[in-house]
């Protein structure tokens, strides 16, 4: 999930991930929350998002997971996610997957961060991916909120998240 400001893209590659959702920035709670894998299990109720994040670098840092609202102003704008997930990268490697509850079904974008080095700091080593996994260059590192809305209903809608690192002047998938 990558989102990153134009002035620091001489420093970064990769940035913030974030989730839009259809629901007015003013009533959203924003809310740092746990990954409870339940609430996204046989009988939930949602309407929540089970994202599936792969093609980790690295088994060291830290990886975020948030949810916007899938409007233009709100799109992975400072402040304005709904629900975020803070973790620690599985030393296992290989995927791994977060639950995401939203307040109501809507339309919703998804980006993750992949902080290689666990500094909090965005960093060219860094990684990150979006809903719909849409395409990314060095001169194209946020995707449109159209291009990452996602439709979720009632229940648990599920995605899968590829990420991409810099590797020499383009952006993609690590492999």
């Amino acid at each position: 999930m990558f989102k990153i400001a134009a002035k620091s893209l001489a420093i970064a590659a990769a940035g913030t991930l974030a989730f839009a959702v259809a629901v007015p920035v003013a009533s959203a709670q924003r809310q740092e929350i746990s990954n409870d894998m339940r609430k996204c299990g046989a009988g939930a109720s949602g309407p929540a998002v089970q994202v599936e994040v792969s093609g980790f670098k690295a088994t060291t840092g830290r990886v975020r997971v948030q949810a916007y609202p899938a409007t233009k102003g709100a799109w992975l704008e400072k402040g304005a996610w709904i629900n975020r997930i803070d973790a620690p990268v599985s030393p296992r490697g290989g995927k791994m997957n977060f639950c995401v509850p939203l307040p109501e079904a809507g339309a919703y974008g998804i980006a993750v961060r992949h902080d290689v080095d666990g500094s909090g700091k965005s960093g060219w080593n860094d990684g990150g991916g979006f809903s719909n996994n849409p395409s990314l260059s060095l001169l194209s590192l946020k995707p449109s909120a159209s291009k990452t809305a996602i439709r979720v209903g009632p229940g648990v809608t599920r995605i899968q998240v590829v990420l991409n690192y810099r590797q020499g002047m383009t952006i993609k998938p690590i492999g």
